[in-house]
């Protein structure tokens, strides 16, 4: 997927994708054996196994929205900066509200389809902001 154009509106379809609370729907945007792995953890191999990560972050905020913020191409890669916004009341959930930016790093396959995503975004401030809420102990 060279053209930019394209892939500007695969992203926003994959966005569009994490905020309708259908994990499945997000787990369409990956290749069959597709893959994505999160803050260098392990990674989660297959549409089921991808679905299952969207749907512990659906869970865990069920009512986020992801935004799609930029495209920026990386050598053989895309990154696909997001943003995070949601209330942390899944369960045992601790009702903080949460707002964190991040990206993936793409590998687009020849059907246009995610090959591999790895996933970035600050681990600190993202449990800082679970445990405190988005404007709680920042010093600002």
């Amino acid at each position: 997927m060279s053209d930019l154009a394209a892939l500007d509106k695969f992203a926003q379809g994959y966005a569009k994708a994490w905020c309708s609370h259908n994990p499945e729907s997000v787990a369409a945007f990956f290749a069959e054996r597709g893959s994505i792995r999160i803050n260098n953890g392990p990674p989660a191999v297959g549409r089921a196994a991808i679905a299952n990560e969207a749907r512990a972050f659906m869970t865990t905020f069920p009512d986020m929205i992801v935004t799609f913020d930029k495209l920026e191409r990386r050598r053989d890669r895309t990154a696909f900066h997001w943003t995070l916004i949601g209330t942390n009341t899944g369960p045992d959930g601790t009702g903080k509200r949460v707002r964190i930016s991040g990206y993936e790093l793409w590998k687009i396959d020849n059907d246009g389809l995610i090959r591999e995503s790895k996933g970035n975004f600050d681990s600190v401030e993202y449990e800082r902001q679970l445990k405190h809420g988005l404007d709680a102990g920042r010093g600002d």
